[in-house]
């Protein structure tokens, strides 16, 4: 028996206040300059360690798991999302992978409203125009955008974010629509309509928020049919995974006119996202800022570390496993 701290590898340059607690429980090793390892290094960096607190983006592909050192037993990432994590890898390694669940959602969801306000209300166009001293003063006709008070909202993915998604939503009044894999009981529907096909719920859209997790049925699901689907001068806004809209067949529709606007937090292959989106004006670009709060933040962090802690400290289950699906 040692009494040696267990080991604990930072892949990013982590909060402030997170990092203090990571260096007081564990032996950390930091990365004070934010240097991204990729898959080999990130292998090889790992040797030594028991543990791995990682973040979205971080090349824990199946070749990366397969290379992991023999002494890492856990990888707790720092976000919800877990699609850079072969889970299945790790499971055939033994190695535990967490994930930090709920302590998003307000953040998110305040984002995905400046999205949708942003988008409707043409807010790009209008601090382009300040910040490059365009603005010859208020005018009748000028920067007309859409109204969001009493319309309808459809959300795909009616999860935590979801749900709070469409109590921002309804204070402005609008109808919600939402479609998810399960109906939500009464007390949490809040007389939103259930749509059991998605497809169905996008006729009745003015506004699509995409609130679910990027999985393999969810693939570029917003796609050129469904866009067809979507009332003429809708916006789309996604705050979810970029991965679930096909780029190509947005941007088109953004210069067609068939939609009016799309307000984006997440994109497809980020940070290098597609070049069409900068041409537009009618594209509202939030560069994944959802959770970016100093309380969100801290609070992923500490999650992080609640299930490190867990497990490596205490050798229990980590509150927060994420299993292969």
């Amino acid at each position: 028996m040692t009494d040696r701290k267990p080991r604990v590898l930072a892949t990013r340059l982590f909060p402030e206040d997170v990092e203090t607690r990571l260096t007081a429980k564990f032996d950390a090793k930091l990365n004070p300059t934010d240097t991204l390892y990729d898959g080999p290094s990130l292998a090889m960096a790992a040797n030594g360690f028991d543990g791995i607190m990682c973040a979205a983006g971080d090349a824990l592909s199946t070749a990366t798991v397969a290379a992991l050192p023999e002494s890492v037993r856990m990888i707790a990432t720092f976000s919800v999302g877990y699609e850079h994590i072969d889970v299945a890898a790790a499971a055939k390694r033994k190695i535990m992978v967490s994930n930090t669940p709920d302590v998003l959602t307000d953040a998110t969801a305040d984002i995905a409203m400046l999205c949708l306000l942003g988008a409707a209300r043409r807010a790009h166009e209008g601090t382009t125009m300040l910040r490059n001293h365009n603005w010859v003063g208020w005018e009748p006709r000028q920067l007309r955008g859409v109204h969001v008070t009493g319309r309808r909202l459809g959300i795909l993915g009616m999860g935590r974010i979801g749900q709070a998604m469409a109590d921002r939503a309804r204070a402005f009044r609008m109808t919600i629509h939402y479609s998810n894999r399960t109906r939500l009981p009464a007390d949490l529907e809040k007389g939103a309509v259930f749509h059991a096909d998605p497809d169905e719920m996008l006729p009745n859209c003015d506004f699509l928020s995409i609130n679910a997790p990027m999985t393999p049925a969810t693939r570029k699901w917003v796609n050129a049919e469904r866009i067809a689907k979507l009332p003429k001068g809708a916006v789309v806004v996604n705050t979810a995974r970029g991965g679930v809209v096909d780029d190509e067949a947005l941007i088109a529709a953004l210069k067609s006119g068939h939609l009016f606007a799309a307000g984006l937090d997440v994109f497809d292959g980020e940070p290098k996202i597609h070049q069409g989106y900068y041409e537009l004006q009618n594209a509202f670009l939030l560069p994944h800022m959802g959770s970016a709060t100093v309380d969100t933040r801290n609070a992923m962090g500490f999650r992080a570390l609640d299930n490190l802690e867990a497990f490596l400290l205490r050798g229990q289950t980590p509150p927060d496993l994420v299993t292969p699906s």
